[in-house]
C-alpha cells in the first residue's frame, strides 16, 4: 500500500499565500506522475497541477503564474505554492500519486485524504 500524508491547508485572506505538502511512503517500486486535485463544494474534482519524475508540470488555466509545484524524487513528496489567493481557490486539496508498488508491474493512482484551504476575509 501507499500512503500519502498531506499538510499545509488553512485559512487566509485573499493575496496571502499558502504552502501544501505530501509525502508517499510504503511499498513503493516507482512513482511517475505526482500532484494535486481540489473539489469545491457542489462542483467537481478538478485536477490542479501535476509533475512527472523528470519535472515536467502541467497547472490547470485558472492557477497559472499564481500556484508552482515542486517536487523531491528522493523523498517521494511534492508541495504546491499558492500565491494571490482568490476566494475560488477554496476547496479541498487532494495529494495524488500515480505510483506502483515493489509487488505489482502496473502503476495506479493513490490519494491522499485531503486538507481544507479557505481563502476569506
Amino acid at each position: 500500500q501507499v500512503q500519502l500524508v498531506e499538510s499545509g491547508g488553512g485559512l487566509v485572506q485573499p493575496g496571502g499565500s499558502l504552502r501544501l505538502s505530501c509525502a508517499a511512503s510504503g511499498s513503493i517500486a516507482s512513482i511517475d506522475a505526482m500532484g494535486w486535485y481540489r473539489q469545491a463544494p457542489g462542483k467537481e474534482r478538478e485536477l490542479v497541477a501535476s509533475i512527472t519524475s523528470g519535472g515536467s508540470s502541467n497547472y490547470v488555466d485558472s492557477v497559472k503564474g499564481r500556484f508552482t509545484i515542486s517536487r523531491d524524487n528522493a523523498k517521494n513528496a511534492v508541495s504546491l505554492q499558492m500565491n494571490n489567493l482568490k476566494p475560488e481557490d477554496t476547496a479541498v486539496y487532494y495529494c495524488y500519486a500515480n505510483a506502483r508498488l515493489r509487488s505489482s508491474f502496473y502503476f495506479r493512482d493513490h490519494w491522499g485524504q485531503g486538507t481544507q484551504v479557505t481563502v476569506s476575509s
